[in-house]
């Protein structure tokens, strides 16, 4: 290894290495990696500075027969093709490095039998916790976890959450309801829902900011999305903007969404915002270079992935579950150039 100072012997630098190397046993050696037994200071010091010169690296499987854990946790997503997701997981893997964890991940690719077989095999993986991320394609199989042995957290949950598991997400609620009083605020009475099928809490939020004038948004105005892509986003904006009447603002419950419905305004010939205003959802780094920019509801993503997983660790450290609690984390209205002013009749 470049840098390191080599093995004498040639090979794999051993713990038996490290403590010839720093002049301590293979016992103070051990407690200084699982951090177990108190090891002074300058002593401590000195063994990682031999680790590091040695290139040496830990038995993970030997660590885990003699600890009993594997300092380990697993992590499920539904896809890292999203930014949403990729940017859960770079958090969550952040914290683990920083605290001596390994991340072990595990993608649904949104299918509920994939995720059935992950769950249903995850004791054999031997991991210390899982973070679950999404409830897609999983919540009818949480019941596979009801004899799991190691704490479980929930995060970016959006449908009612369980009794049994703790739960760090979104007030997705609150972020529906956000666009909708933005909407009415610039005059807006016809919207239309670019919506995922999952995403039922957010549509609520966003009729109930319209409720409060005493406007509905029918059920008629919801088009679902075939994918949470662009051009899911571009179907469905197509579909709403061809009804009539038409409606002049847009609230996509994705960005990605979005995405597809400004490229369809720009097909059909909606100014936007002139015309037509649109709204995303989550505030990811693939709408920064829109035109025009877009307003979004953004969602603290990293914050939420961060608390989730410092959760499962106080939980390890405590040797306890964690309690069943649910914590909402507050979404904002990031108001950029894609609405304006709901156009008079005779230019809608």
């Amino acid at each position: 290894m470049i840098g390191k100072t080599a093995n004498p012997w040639g090979g794999m630098a051993t713990m038996q290495d490290v403590a010839e190397r720093a002049g301590v046993t293979k016992q103070t050696v051990s407690n200084v990696i699982s951090g177990r037994v108190r090891v002074r200071p300058d002593t401590a010091a000195r063994v990682r500075a031999a680790i590091d010169e040695l290139g040496y690296t830990p038995n993970l499987v030997a660590r885990s027969l003699a600890t009993g854990t594997t300092k380990t946790v697993g992590l499920f997503v539904p896809t890292v093709a999203s930014s949403f997701y990729s940017e859960v997981v770079e958090e969550v893997e952040d914290v683990l490095e920083r605290n001596g964890y390994h991340l072990l991940l595990c993608t649904t690719r949104l299918d509920g039998e994939r995720a059935r077989r992950q769950l249903a095999g995850l004791s054999s993986r031997n991991v210390d916790a899982l973070l679950i991320a999404g409830d897609r394609d999983l919540i009818d199989h949480l019941p596979l976890l009801a004899d799991a042995r190691f704490p479980v957290v929930l995060c970016a949950w959006e449908t009612e959450a369980p009794d049994r598991f703790p739960v760090v997400t979104i007030d997705y609620e609150r972020a529906g309801y956000l666009a909708g009083r933005h909407l009415r605020s610039l005059g807006h009475e016809r919207v239309a829902v670019l919506a995922s099928p999952a995403h039922t809490v957010r549509i609520e939020g966003l009729r109930r900011a319209f409720a409060a004038d005493g406007l509905a948004v029918p059920d008629s105005a919801v088009h679902l999305a075939p994918e949470p892509t662009p051009a899911g986003g571009f179907a469905a904006a197509s579909a709403a903007l061809s009804s009539r009447p038409a409606p002049t603002a847009l609230f996509a419950t994705h960005d990605v969404l979005a995405l597809g419905a400004l490229e369809a305004a720009r097909v059909l010939g909606r100014a936007v915002p002139a015309q037509l205003s649109v709204v995303g959802h989550d505030d990811n780094p693939e709408i920064r270079v829109t035109h025009p920019a877009l307003t979004t509801v953004a969602i603290p993503k990293r914050e939420m992935a961060k608390q989730a997983i410092e959760l499962l660790l106080h939980a390890l450290a405590d040797a306890r579950s964690p309690a069943n609690a649910l914590q909402l984390l507050r979404p904002e209205l990031i108001v950029r150039e894609s609405t304006g002013p709901a156009p008079r009749p005779d230019t809608g």
